[in-house]
């Protein structure tokens, strides 16, 4: 397997933080972000791209991210925002919201992806940056884990979609449990699915 290659950002110094969001794809609920400052001084073994974690390893990192690093916040845009904005705009939004969050500002960014927030902030986009920059790769669980929990908690209040199983992406049996059950107000009615089952409801 191919590492990825390692990124050397134009600042010298420790006072960055990483940010990354979770829930682009999804039909339901909100993107999160979140904003990580680490501290060279408490390093954290095992932090990598939250996609390639198990749950376990997530949930004991998220911990230990939180007790560990300089500054932290998890941040979001809601299924509202989503719909009036897109969900790239929101994302961005969600990811800003994380950074001015931090009780510590930093004094450099560095962004998973390619595109940056409109922010005060000097900030570098980094393609792959939940696996080659640690603090992108703590806000990357940061985010994964509390949207992940979230989705838990909707599960109790809407049963039948399966969203503590598929967090909200589109699977076949999210996508039955629409068709059954019709759409939540969690859902996101800019989305083609959701809007397709929308202009269904209507027609009748």
């Amino acid at each position: 397997m191919t590492l990825p290659e390692p990124f050397i950002s134009c600042y010298p110094g420790h006072l960055f933080a990483g940010v990354d969001e979770v829930g682009r794809g999804p039909l339901a609920w909100d993107v999160v972000a979140a904003a990580v400052i680490l501290d060279p001084e408490r390093p954290i073994d095992g932090l990598n791209d939250s996609k390639k974690l198990s749950e376990k390893r997530r949930e004991y990192l998220f911990d230990e991210i939180q007790v560990h690093a300089k500054s932290w916040c998890i941040a979001r845009a809601t299924v509202v925002e989503i719909d009036q904005i897109n969900i790239l705009q929101a994302s961005l939004l969600a990811m800003r919201r994380a950074v001015e969050g931090l009780h510590i500002q930093p004094e450099h960014v560095l962004v998973d992806g390619n595109k940056l927030p409109k922010w005060k902030y000097a900030a570098e986009a980094v393609v792959k940056g939940d696996s080659r920059v640690a603090a992108i790769s703590a806000a990357s669980i940061l985010a994964k884990v509390a949207r992940d929990r979230e989705m838990l908690e909707l599960d109790k209040q809407y049963p039948g979609y399966g969203f503590a199983d598929h967090k909200g992406y589109p699977t076949k049996v999210h996508m039955d449990a629409i068709e059954k059950l019709g759409i939540t107000p969690i859902h996101r009615q800019s989305y083609a699915p959701v809007k397709a089952r929308i202009e269904q409801i209507e027609l009748f």
